[in-house]
């Protein structure tokens, strides 16, 4: 490709809205460009890079045995209904409805589709397992769209599901799937750890996800001090904490505290600290209402309560039902009596073994002081239970080791469905006995803006992006610096390295050196061959990694042997 053909519109300004450096990198380096909040069109280097980036996942995919296949982006309505997902979504899920009556959603994922398609086609248990899978855009209409393509509303992803007839199938091609992830993220250069991980929305009986460390990414990875443990945030257990030593609590008592719901207000009025108090929480489980009750210095931990309620959907209740159950505004509700009000109380272990705390008082501008767990509120009833309902945090340990904490970016998940889908939407075969069954499942996603993006944040610096060879826009620039017998040398080079299939980026554009480098370095290309009149006339190029200091210099005629090694190299490195 020669520059002066192509659109590769770089820029010196950092846009307003570009929180991270990927995002403010692929806007400078011309990858692409914001149309809406959330949504962004791929500008010809952009669309190379995840271009490549899927023919990498195609090509391991394909390997594995896995099928490709498309499904429609406009999916019926009617499907979601059928597994509860219309209501699980909530409004993340864009909907509409087209001119005959029938309500629509723009996909946000595909499993209910992909098993409407498997169940019309599965008839014998002779057809498992088989896995398809499809690489196609996804829409899920974020409230708050951030970081570029890493919280986008529009978005790439590889996603396949597998069908099974036994449980010993299913965990084969999670194995192979596992692995074939292992190949996918190493062959395009991003360094990742795997944890375990809470199936979520999705559901099903286990899950790992993939994940960059990136101190801008919005996962936090959990993991113990010797690595024998890591998890993310959601599936992350911690050991229980002792019971704190008994004191003199005393009566309970009222305390006024106007006009101070939050945690932080209540501990300055009264003088404490966050893990001295009670939080009572109220959620909306489909029909029911429960409580879950943590320490102050700690956050309830939605997926684990997920797990309590066998996967129903939650939300935290309205503020009505607040003042319906407690007879108070938002921020007074207490544990004392709240087990009368609603239909199940969860209370977390560090709860459950405070000496004494302060809570609010089901009363408005009023709190308790010198409550007793176990003495002024039950631990264990028939609608009380104590579980581990929060978030680990700094200090918290699992089987004796400290557990520690980083960011990163999930860029890929694999999930055991079994028959969550299946079940809902009739996807059965006949066995071998001639027994209608249900067949099993496993669901497998990747994010390929998301890999695209977790390159750049953990590879780059402030000249711009520094690309890993297998994902870059192109994999070698030539750089002639000077005129005609510069630009003589720069096609020599360039064309012995075009038939030799290299994908270079010929600066041919009437432009200084300076703006040339510059714009180099910002896309990011791995290789640089600079042709100077001074090195020209000792018959020698430059040849710089971008992501090394320090070029050398090469005769002209061995200019292109070298760098074919070069870049034969640098792919080895990601084999």
């Amino acid at each position: 490709m020669r520059y002066s053909k192509a659109l590769i519109p770089t820029v010196k300004e950092v846009p307003n809205d570009a929180e991270i450096p990927s995002h403010r990198l692929m806007i400078r380096a011309g990858l692409m460009r914001k149309l809406a909040s959330g949504t962004y069109t791929y500008l010809p280097a952009g669309w190379k890079v995840l271009s490549k980036i899927m023919n990498i996942v195609r090509q391991e995919m394909n390997k594995s045995g896995a099928q490709e296949i498309l499904m429609p982006a406009v999916q019926p309505l009617e499907l979601w209904q059928q597994t509860g997902r219309d209501v699980a979504y909530g409004e993340t899920m864009c909907k509409f409805t087209d001119r005959h009556g029938r309500e629509n959603v723009l996909a946000p994922t595909a499993e209910e589709v992909v098993t409407h398609v498997a169940a019309a086609e599965l008839n014998s248990y002779k057809q498992l397992p088989f896995n398809i899978y499809q690489i196609s855009f996804k829409f899920r209409d974020e409230f708050r769209p951030r970081f570029g393509v890493l919280r986008s509303r529009e978005f790439i992803m590889k996603d396949a599901y597998s069908f099974h007839a036994d449980a010993e199938s299913l965990e084969e091609t999670y194995q192979i799937m596992y692995n074939t992830y292992k190949s996918i993220f190493e062959r395009c250069g991003v360094k990742y750890v795997i944890v375990e991980a809470e199936a979520g929305e999705m559901g099903g009986s286990g899950s790992h996800q993939f994940t960059v460390p990136c101190e801008n990414g919005e996962d936090i990875i959990v993991y113990t001090q010797d690595g024998e443990y890591a998890a993310n945030l959601e599936k992350a257990p911690v050991d229980a904490l002792p019971k704190q030593e008994a004191v003199e609590a005393g009566e309970i008592e009222e305390v006024h505290t106007p006009n101070v719901g939050s945690i932080d207000s209540v501990c300055a009025l009264l003088k404490a600290e966050p893990k001295e108090l009670i939080k009572t929480i109220l959620y909306s489980c489909d029909d029911e209402t429960i409580a879950v009750l943590v320490r102050g210095d700690h956050d309830v931990n939605e997926e684990k309560l997920t797990q309590a309620v066998s996967g129903k959907r939650l939300e935290l209740a309205s503020e009505d039902i607040v003042k319906k159950v407690t007879n108070a505004e938002v921020g007074f509700a207490g544990p004392i009596g709240i087990e009368e009000k609603v239909d199940k109380v969860f209370v977390d272990q560090a709860v459950s073994v405070m000496a004494t705390a302060i809570a609010g008082a089901n009363k408005t501008d009023y709190h308790i002081k010198n409550v007793v767990p176990g003495r002024d509120f039950a631990l264990y009833s028939a609608k009380t239970a104590v579980i581990d309902a929060r978030n680990a945090v700094e200090g918290d340990t699992l089987d004796g080791k400290k557990l520690l904490f980083r960011r990163g970016i999930e860029v890929g998940q694999v999930f055991k469905l079994g028959t969550k889908y299946s079940s809902k939407l009739d996807c059965s075969f006949l066995d071998v006995n001639g027994k209608s069954q249900i067949a099993l499942m496993g669901c497998y996603g990747i994010g390929i803006n998301r890999i695209m993006a977790s390159a750049i944040e953990v590879s780059h610096d402030e000249n711009g992006i520094i690309w890993p060879i297998n994902i870059a826009p192109f994999e070698v620039v030539i750089v002639p610096v000077g005129k005609e017998d510069e630009n003589a040398a720069a096609e020599k080079i360039y064309s012995e390295l075009t038939e030799q299939n290299i994908d270079c980026l010929l600066d041919d554009r009437n432009a200084r050196g300076g703006v040339k480098f510059k714009d180099a370095d910002l896309l990011g290309v791995p290789v640089r061959i600079t042709i100077g009149k001074k090195s020209l006339a000792e018959g020698l190029v430059e040849i710089k990694l971008r992501r090394e200091e320090d070029s050398v210099k090469v005769p002209l005629e061995e200019a292109a042997a070298k760098v074919a090694e070069i870049v034969s190299n640098l792919k080895a490195e990601l084999a």
